[in-house]
């Protein structure tokens, strides 16, 4: 019995693991991060479109978008423009694996008109912008597709820094996953990352004497 001991307990940890990775965040942020004035709201390059709700995550994007015109720290731009955080979401579904359709133009917008806390925001796409992910790292992109998505089952909000090529290839310098944190009214992820600007803007505590 006692050589079993070891075993129990890793497979203890592993059961306990997903449960408590529900809702996952980082809990730092770099100064460049906090000093940043504009944002880009993306859907994730990797998702696909739920067959059964095909505009879910362009919906979490628009959604996220007025949350950030809310809080009112960050300046939206249109895709194509200079950003200094790149925000990608992608909505989850409670399951593992999900029929999805992909390469379709129902993520694709040539512009927008939001409103939020007394404010109007009108953007117009000008071009085709540029990739935020590695093209080629990919399959071949040959218009819409049928695909047996896997992934995260619920709602994901990442942040990247915005310039140079390909940022989405940098790794993510926050995140947030749970469940339904991209529906609104409360569109908590991006109540946490407010959160979570303004803890890591909290000055140190004074020395203990």
């Amino acid at each position: 019995m006692t050589t079993c001991l070891p075993s129990l307990v890793l497979l203890t940890a592993l059961l306990v693991v997903p449960a408590s990775a529900k809702e996952k965040k980082t809990s730092t942020l770099p100064e460049d991060v906090l000093r940043a004035t504009t944002a880009l709201v993306v859907i994730s390059p990797d998702a696909g479109e739920p067959v059964d709700r095909p505009t879910a995550n362009a919906t979490a994007r628009d959604s996220v978008e007025k949350a950030i015109m809310q809080w009112g720290r960050f300046r939206l731009v249109m895709p194509g423009e200079e950003a200094d955080l790149v925000i990608a979401v992608r909505t989850g579904s409670g399951k593992m694996m999900q029929p999805t359709i992909k390469g379709g133009p129902i993520d694709q917008r040539p512009g927008t008109m939001q409103t939020g806390d007394g404010s109007v925001r009108i953007g117009a796409q000008q071009g085709q912008p540029p990739p935020l992910s590695d093209p080629g790292a990919g399959p071949p992109q040959n218009g819409p597709r049928m695909s047996n998505e896997v992934g995260a089952s619920e709602d994901t909000f990442e942040v990247y820094r915005g310039h140079g090529q390909y940022p989405l290839e940098s790794p993510a310098v926050w995140r947030y996953i749970a469940k339904d944190c991209l529906r609104e009214p409360g569109v908590t992820a991006v109540e946490e990352f407010r959160k979570a600007i303004a803890k890591a803007q909290q000055p140190p505590p004074p020395p203990k004497p």
